[in-house]
């Protein structure tokens, strides 16, 4: 190989272009005979044969072109050219040991976490996302409990919650990760008594939709039984889900999360209500570090952080 032809080589490696014959037990073998000196104390560290050792490096030089060593009776000293690309074998090695780690951790996540949370919450926003966290944790098993009334996680019913109500007692770490905002929705061909699309200062002419007597506590059936006053309702219903199918069906106005209006096509007549909620991720203090809870809190942080502004609905 004359001067030109190698220096040429030199460059090409140089400058990352790494050819395809390498094999990454070859950088290992040169990252280690490079630090330790000798082919003898290499082939120990690795758990090889010296003679195994030394044909690694061999195929290296020979797939780089160049020589990485001079061979000396005393040991190996790196050759000028060893010296440049010692630099990128360690890059190499940092690269694999992030990689290997990362799977490790992703092996280490695996088991059943049980997840509390509201129903809309898990239908418009948890679940159409779930896949994400699955492809990340593939031995992960998530269970969704909607029916929150009886989760409690003071009786460990669920390891962890997203929740719109901070809870008071029990052994939990409480963090605030967004707000849900509501806003007043109906059809877009919803018109009023007087044949008028709705508007905030003439709620006296639209029909509203109230919440049931056991749901009083709530703020958005507090905030349409204010307007209502002591005018009948267009119709009663007990739950998110049907308030959204009655306001989409025309039959009034409906107190709604902005998120789950807006994407059923509902037009918003009023955006600032001031009843939006804190949504709260509540975790078992003692699961705080437990990788697969700790897995799951992460992806719904992110979730709601990605989702910040559908969640808390259109600039005020």
């Amino acid at each position: 190989m004359n001067d030109d032809t190698r220096e040429l080589n030199r460059i090409s490696i140089l400058g990352n272009t790494i050819p395809r014959r390498m094999k990454w037990d070859d950088t290992r073998a040169f990252l280690v005979v490079a630090r330790l000196g000798t082919l003898s104390a290499g082939a120990t560290a690795l758990g090889v044969g010296v003679a195994t050792l030394s044909r690694r490096i061999e195929r290296l030089e020979a797939a780089l072109k160049l020589p990485l060593f001079v061979r000396q009776q005393s040991g190996y000293q790196l050759t000028e050219d060893g010296a440049e690309l010692l630099e990128k074998a360690e890059a190499m090695e940092m690269a694999a040991l992030v990689f290997t780690s990362g799977a490790v951790a992703r092996a280490e996540v695996a088991g059943r976490v049980r997840l509390a949370t509201a129903e809309t919450l898990a239908t418009n926003l948890i679940l159409p996302s779930l896949k994400t966290l699955q492809k990340r944790y593939p031995n992960l098993i998530i269970e969704v409990i909607t029916d929150i009334a009886t989760a409690n996680l003071h009786r460990r019913d669920a390891d962890l919650a997203l929740r719109m109500v901070k809870p008071e007692r029990g052994n939990v770490t409480v963090r605030r990760v967004g707000t849900l905002g509501w806003g007043v929705y109906c059809h877009p061909d919803y018109r009023d008594g007087r044949g008028q699309p709705p508007s905030r200062d003439h709620y006296e002419h639209c029909g509203l939709i109230q919440w049931g007597e056991l749901y009083a506590n709530l703020r958005a059936a507090q905030w349409v039984d204010k307007i209502l006053g002591n005018r009948p309702p267009a119709v009663v219903t007990t739950s998110q889900t049907t308030q959204l199918a009655a306001a989409s069906a025309g039959l009034g106005l409906a107190v709604l999360p902005h998120f789950l209006a807006r994407a059923a096509g509902l037009v918003c007549v009023e955006k600032n209500l001031g009843i939006d909620h804190p949504i709260y991720l509540v975790i078992q203090s003692d699961l705080t570090h437990s990788p697969r809870t700790r897995a799951v809190a992460d992806f719904l942080s992110e979730l709601v952080l990605a989702k910040k502004r559908e969640l808390s609905g259109p600039d005020q």
